[in-house]
């Protein structure tokens, strides 16, 4: 009776250490940059924001949202284990630095002058004699360096850069082709100047994020956009999908 009880022990054991992990949470961190993500009173909502919460639910895996400034959301997705931050430009300078789930958008970025500004630019090339304003670690600090612009102010964040257009304190602003249609929208006086580059845009995950956990987020994205259920997304915010 002891050894059937000793074997018995000994294969609960056993199967304690064979049988997989218990799914773990995922956390999301984000940026306040609307209509994207941002939040409403204390809640994440956005276009993005939706489209995660939504891959998630689809897969049910646990999950968190924290809206930070850029720089702490993007940090914490290089280190953290088990985090990914959103929406997150695709570009060679962080290809291997993260796993990624894509597209939650595809964007133009343009520059934008203050509505009245004497700044003239038809081509990237007029373009960079003017000072340009972004905020600190985001993707567009690297696409201007990458294309020589001499002259680049670097703000906390978004809403800082774009105070700083309002009040000419910046001559040029990078922002996305799909946002800018939402501030003309809102009556902010703001006007293209010429298109600055295209991306696709997505989440990017800690290097060492499941691989299998990743594939199931990525099958359900890829679902969303084959069911139409992304473009509704967008035009609930008010922005339209290019072709």
């Amino acid at each position: 009776m002891r050894k059937q009880l000793f074997i018995l022990a000994t294969s609960l054991f056993s199967l304690t250490f064979l049988s997989p992990a218990r799914a773990e949470t995922v956390h999301f961190t984000t940026e306040e940059y609307p209509p994207f993500s941002y939040r409403d009173g204390k809640t994440p909502v956005g276009a993005s924001t939706e489209q995660v919460q939504k891959v998630m639910a689809a897969i049910g895996v646990d999950y968190t949202i924290t809206v930070l400034p850029w720089v702490r959301a993007y940090n914490q997705a290089l280190t953290d284990p088990m985090t990914c931050v959103f929406s997150t430009a695709h570009n060679e300078e962080r290809n291997t630095l993260f796993k990624w789930v894509q597209p939650l958008l595809i964007d133009r970025n343009i520059l934008i002058k203050h509505s009245g500004s004497k700044v003239e630019a038809a081509n990237l090339d007029e373009a960079r004699k003017y000072l340009v304003g972004t905020w600190r670690e985001d993707y567009t600090e690297t696409i201007l360096r990458r294309n020589n612009f001499p002259r680049i102010d670097l703000g906390s964040d978004f809403k800082a850069s774009l105070k700083k257009l309002i009040s000419d304190r910046i001559d040029l602003m990078p922002i996305s082709e799909f946002y800018f249609d939402k501030l003309k929208e809102e009556g902010n006086a703001v006007e293209k100047v010429t298109v600055l580059s295209q991306q696709s845009l997505g989440i990017a995950c800690q290097k060492d994020f499941p691989a299998d956990l990743l594939a199931r987020m990525q099958t359900a994205l890829n679902a969303l956009i084959a069911d139409g259920t992304q473009r509704q997304i967008f035009l609930k915010y008010g922005l339209h999908l290019g072709n």
